[in-house]
């Protein structure tokens, strides 16, 4: 019995790494969010049919990803890999049927621009990954990951018909949070990508300054984050959040700080491990943060919800 509770574990921990679940989970909570402040009320029914819309086109865009680079994550992933590789062609099943599904999903609302940007974020997942455009090898990979932020907030304001300044800002703020993230996945898949003749930027610049310049990247969206909380009247529990994580980060950095600053390049090994570490670190601090923007969206609505 054991023994099948184990094996059943293992299946469902590979394909939640074949979806990238986390991704998923994080994008559901900002469309959610999204969903409250714009529709400037609790609207249940909304935010969880555009979050499981959302869910479902980056599920796909993680499967094509995964399906195409299975042979990069066999060094910088290898628990992935073998998934990936056992599943053979159901994982092309699994990455049309979560393109169709989501695309369908687009279509139900039959709002023309939510179906576009459903489709858009397909597209930009096949940019990013098929042959022959693997953008992800190339110095445009953030630029590609700002809309996996992006699109999810232009379909939930698609769909309430609703552009304004502060929607903009949303987008923007969630666009570059996961073009960082992209950044930090860089340097845990620094020696895949090297060995496989990628141009990311860690790449371009050397491991050591593609990570100061990442570290940097995070500090300056602090303040656009609190620039977003003032945009849309965010209460305490967003701000509190913010500070959390930005005593968290310092705290981490403080940690490794010889090994980031005065490290002399004749153990690169020891940098590429705290990039890994840091990296994770940074996924954490990502989920605690659209957390925090689903819960103080809505807190807005409905202060006593607690």
């Amino acid at each position: 019995m054991v023994h099948v509770l184990r094996g059943m574990f293992r299946e469902v921990k590979g394909f939640a790494q074949f979806i990238s679940v986390e991704r998923g989970i994080m994008l559901f909570m900002i469309s959610v969010g999204a969903t409250f402040l714009m529709a400037g009320t609790l609207a249940w029914s909304s935010a969880l049919y555009l979050g499981v819309t959302v869910f479902c086109i980056w599920s796909a865009v993680d499967a094509i990803n995964n399906v195409c680079d299975v042979d990069l994550d066999t060094l910088s992933d290898p628990s992935r890999a073998e998934f990936t590789k056992r599943l053979g062609k159901l994982g092309i099943f699994i990455m049309v049927g979560f393109t169709a599904l989501s695309l369908a999903l687009g279509a139900a609302t039959l709002i023309p621009y939510v179906l576009l940007f459903v489709a858009l974020g397909v597209v930009f997942g096949v940019l990013y990954s098929v042959p022959p455009f693997r953008l992800r090898k190339t110095p445009y990979k953030p630029v590609v990951n700002f809309t996996v932020g992006a699109v999810p907030v232009l379909i939930v304001a698609s769909f309430f018909n609703v552009f304004s300044l502060n929607i903009l800002a949303l987008a923007v703020l969630i666009g570059v949070t996961t073009s960082v993230n992209s950044l930090w996945e860089d340097l845990a898949d620094y020696a895949s990508d090297f060995n496989s003749g990628s141009r990311t930027l860690p790449i371009i610049f050397g491991f050591r300054k593609g990570l100061l310049l990442t570290v940097i990247f995070g500090y300056v969206m602090i303040p656009f984050m609190v620039f977003v909380g003032l945009l849309f009247q965010l209460g305490l529990v967003y701000y509190a959040s913010l500070a959390a994580l930005a005593a968290f980060v310092s705290l981490r950095i403080a940690q490794k700080r010889a090994t980031l600053f005065r490290h002399d390049g004749r153990d690169p090994e020891k940098l590429h491990k705290m990039g890994e570490v840091l990296a994770k670190d940074f996924v954490i601090t990502a989920i605690v943060f659209t957390l925090s923007l689903m819960v103080s969206s809505l807190l807005k609505i409905n202060p006593t919800f607690f």
